[in-house]
């Protein structure tokens, strides 16, 4: 049965890959980008999801990070961060629940970080944000529990994004390393020992979403290889 499905953030890297394989099962699929819905505004969040009707499965995904010195990390970084990665999951999620309660199914994801699980260097912004994520996922799983909604969320490593490049390119600059070897760096961070490929962080989103996932509610599904166990 085709379902609707909204996947913040879907223009490109993780997001595209997530809607794909939405697509790819018959699911009916909306990607905005920010330029679709900007979702770290109320109101325009409110119009997008009222023009929609009721969502099936949303996928938190839109996220933006930065790299700096916690006291080099400016009051903007660290407020747009949080703005987008956790106030813009919450905004949606808000939209989405009522209906998705009222009809007793739905399937929220949000797509975090291994940095919602621990703390990185230089990352403050970034990781608080994700840290703010999966604390809204597990008050909203909370809410939902023993009903036919479920809110769960993937928490990967170093996905080949555009971010990642982002992150690679700032390595390069600060080190004099060459491109190979600051990918490498990152890869380093978690025993996978490679950056993880936009389909495989789409797996796991799809595997929350499922039917047949009905009993997972609140959990972290952490894809590092193995290096964070929760």
């Amino acid at each position: 049965m085709s379902r609707i499905v909204v996947v913040t953030g879907g223009t490109r890297g993780i997001g595209a890959a997530i809607a794909a394989r939405f697509q790819a099962a018959g699911d009916k699929v909306h990607a905005p980008g920010r330029a679709d819905c900007d979702v770290t505004d109320e109101a325009a969040v409110a119009r997008y999801f009222d023009g929609l009707g009721p969502v099936d499965v949303l996928v938190n995904n839109a996220g933006i990070s930065a790299s700096a010195p916690l006291e080099k990390t400016s009051l903007e970084q660290w407020r747009t961060q949080l703005e987008v990665n956790a106030t813009g999951a919450f905004l949606c999620t808000r939209a989405v629940l009522p209906s998705m309660r009222s009809r007793d199914t739905g399937r929220i994801v949000t797509v975090a970080s291994t940095a919602s699980q621990i703390g990185y260097r230089y990352t403050a912004g970034y990781t608080a944000s994700k840290h703010a994520a999966v604390g809204l996922m597990r008050a909203t799983a909370a809410e939902v529990a023993g009903t036919g909604v479920t809110a769960n969320a993937v928490c990967p490593a170093f996905v080949r994004t555009d971010m990642t490049a982002a992150s690679v390119a700032r390595i390069q600059e600060r080190t004099g390393r060459d491109e190979a070897d600051a990918e490498a760096a990152l890869a380093a961070a978690s025993p996978l020992g490679r950056l993880l490929e936009p389909d495989e962080v789409a797996h796991a989103v799809t595997f929350f979403a499922a039917t047949e996932a009905a009993a997972i509610n609140g959990q972290t599904l952490v894809l590092d290889g193995g290096g964070i166990q929760s």
